[in-house]
């Protein structure tokens, strides 16, 4: 895995362990030499995952619309130090994009709507078999447990292939996570539509 986008909050949250655990994230992708794929921003836990890749010594590329420049404070991260790339692009769709065609495979760490519509947009890529990449939920505290209960009840209701649902890794634990990601193999694609029973 050459490069790894991480899908988190540009709010740091309420407590220290969100911004704690993405910036051991930064610094173990920094460590593996995996360049980080992530929204561009300098901002929440996007701008703390950044800052520790970069004064880890590792490579950051940034994806941000044209929009949130503003808002997101592009660019400049730890030390005034430049991001090693930062793409502008027109719209939150070009992003998303830009962001799957670079990534060798996708974490969410905590965050709002736009974290939780990323994730679920490239697992869903997954589940089509637009990709084949690894898709890894960092659970921190707990975090994603309601969203993980979710996928569960969707299998048991028949709304998600168990295989499906098997897709969606988690851990609370980024290097557990990582090499649970590296160790994935996408199985062949098979149809999702569950079979109607004839009347």
């Amino acid at each position: 895995m050459k490069r790894l986008c991480i899908f988190c909050g540009s709010n740091a949250g309420n407590s220290p362990v969100y911004r704690a655990e993405a910036e051991k994230m930064g610094r173990l992708l920094a460590a593996r030499n995996i360049e980080l794929v992530y929204g561009g921003g300098n901002v929440g836990l996007m701008g703390a995952v950044a800052d520790a890749c970069l004064a880890a010594g590792g490579s950051v590329i940034g994806i941000i619309p044209e929009a949130l420049m503003g808002k997101e404070v592009a660019g400049r991260h730890v030390d005034h130090r430049a991001l090693t790339r930062l793409e502008v692009v027109d719209s939150m769709h070009t992003r998303k994009a830009r962001m799957a065609e670079l990534a060798d495979g996708f974490i969410a760490m905590p965050g709002g709507f736009g974290t939780f519509e990323e994730y679920c947009e490239i697992l869903t890529w997954g589940q089509l078999g637009f990709h084949q990449k690894p898709v890894g939920l960092l659970n921190v505290g707990g975090f994603y447990d309601p969203l993980l209960a979710m996928f569960d009840r969707a299998v048991g209701e028949g709304f998600l292939r168990p295989q499906n649902r098997a897709m969606a890794l988690s851990d609370a634990d980024g290097e557990r996570l990582l090499a649970a990601m590296l160790a994935y193999r996408a199985e062949p694609v098979s149809k999702w539509l569950k079979e109607e029973r004839q009347l």
